[in-house]
């Protein structure tokens, strides 16, 4: 930083104790000594050589203990200091506010992302507002919000509806978690299930907990003679879907029903969103439910038979089976869905997942809203921030690098 002054005669050279050098010069006549930093103020320096050194001496200590001291000062940002008008990263220059809506099961990792990637562009304001999956595409397709998350992908007739939107639509996978069976029954910690255990409790059929399908795959687990409470999702959602396809492909004997958004039988107990059924369940003993294994608080969660084994959710597991599935039927370069294998073919794979999206437009109308979709998309799915939603608690198994390949290609025709 430099002093600014008319009339030199006389330079000094100071060292603070971080080995940063200043070259400070000296008037006979009486100055301002500005200062980069905000807070720094106007000194006079006075006219004799001696007297003005000594308060040379003083406005540089004054100038230090400001710059070293408060928020915005070198201790709080590494070493590089900064004003009132800029954040520590002001990144690309890119500003405005972005909304969004959707998926419940993002929650966690939304509020993550937006939260971090402040600190890579913070002149964009990013809402998320938790409505659920269809209620997000909704929005979307309606031109309410820049963005939507959803736990399954558009259907073809969404897709016709986007594109006069958007032409191309983007779809990408940043969002891969299990979904819990999650079970309220005081004194059982271990609890494993047969496809067809779960599609029985949830249609209805078996009623006792200490039935003897059930029993017969719990050994020395002491069940209670307790009434089943199924717990469904009221609201239309990508969690039900993916439930559902999993009950279909891994129970089709047990269930009748198709995947649906919707739960497809009446008169259950039902509540809306991932916390309304897991508030729910945790009430109630006897209850179970599916729910984002991230958020179902303190329920234990079932162990899924597949193939005679019985496997405890984990995000790797979870991440298994989308590396081994194949590509949905309506899948392209910017949609990247998947066609999940849920019927217990792929060896150590959890078999009820959630694959959810991220979906915005290929073309916007605005190009200030395409640059920050561009942005905080790239953001959502780099390591980083696949990262911080991981260690914040967000349930997911980071995207594998193969994948995030294909899903930035997909970004960068945001225009």
């Amino acid at each position: 930083m430099s002093f600014q002054m008319t009339n030199v005669h006389h330079a000094l050279t100071a060292r603070s104790r971080e080995g940063q050098t200043w070259l400070l010069t000296l008037a006979m006549s009486a100055q301002r000594a500005p200062c980069d930093i905000k807070g720094c103020t106007t000194l006079k320096i006075a006219r004799s050589k001696s007297t003005a050194l000594a308060a040379l001496a003083g406005a540089l200590a004054l100038t230090l203990s400001a710059c070293q001291s408060g928020p915005q000062g070198d201790a709080a940002n590494g070493g590089q200091t900064t004003d009132s008008s800029s954040s520590q990263n002001s990144g690309s220059g890119l500003s405005g506010t972005l909304n969004g809506s959707g998926a419940s099961s993002q929650a966690n990792a939304q509020q993550a992302w937006r939260d971090n990637f402040r600190n890579v562009e913070s002149g964009i304001t990013v809402n998320y507002e938790a409505t659920g999956s269809g209620t997000g595409r909704q929005q979307f397709l309606g031109g309410q919000v820049a963005f939507a998350a959803s736990d399954a992908e558009l259907s073809a007739e969404e897709r016709t509806e986007a594109e006069k939107r958007c032409g191309e639509v983007i779809e990408l996978p940043v969002y891969i978690s299990p979904i819990a069976v999650a079970y309220n029954l005081p004194g059982v910690d271990k609890l494993n299930l047969t496809a067809e255990n779960v599609a029985d409790i949830f249609s209805g059929k078996i009623k006792k907990w200490d039935d003897a399908s059930i029993a017969k795959n719990n050994d020395g687990v002491k069940l209670p003679s307790l009434d089943i409470i199924p717990v469904n999702r009221a609201d239309k959602s990508g969690t039900t879907e993916n439930f559902t396809a999993y009950l279909a492909a891994a129970a089709p004997s047990a269930w009748s029903h198709e995947e649906a958004e919707t739960w497809p039988i009446e008169g259950t107990q039902s509540a809306e969103k991932t916390s309304g059924v897991v508030q729910l369940a945790t009430s109630a003993e006897g209850a179970i439910t599916y729910a984002d294994a991230s958020q179902i608080g303190s329920l234990k969660a079932a162990n899924i038979d597949v193939n005679g084994e019985f496997l405890a959710y984990s995000p790797e597991a979870a991440a298994a089976l989308v590396d081994g599935s194949p590509a949905s039927e309506l899948a392209t370069d910017t949609s990247l869905t998947f066609d999940l294998l849920r019927d217990g073919s792929i060896k150590d794979a959890y078999p009820i997942v959630m694959v959810s999206y991220l979906i915005g437009c290929q073309t916007y109308e605005d190009a200030a809203t395409a640059a920050n979709v561009q942005s905080y998309f790239t953001y959502v799915a780099s390591a980083e921030g696949q990262q911080v939603a991981t260690e914040a608690g967000a349930g997911n198994a980071p995207i594998s690098d193969e994948l995030r390949t294909k899903v930035q290609a997909a970004i960068d025709t945001i225009k």
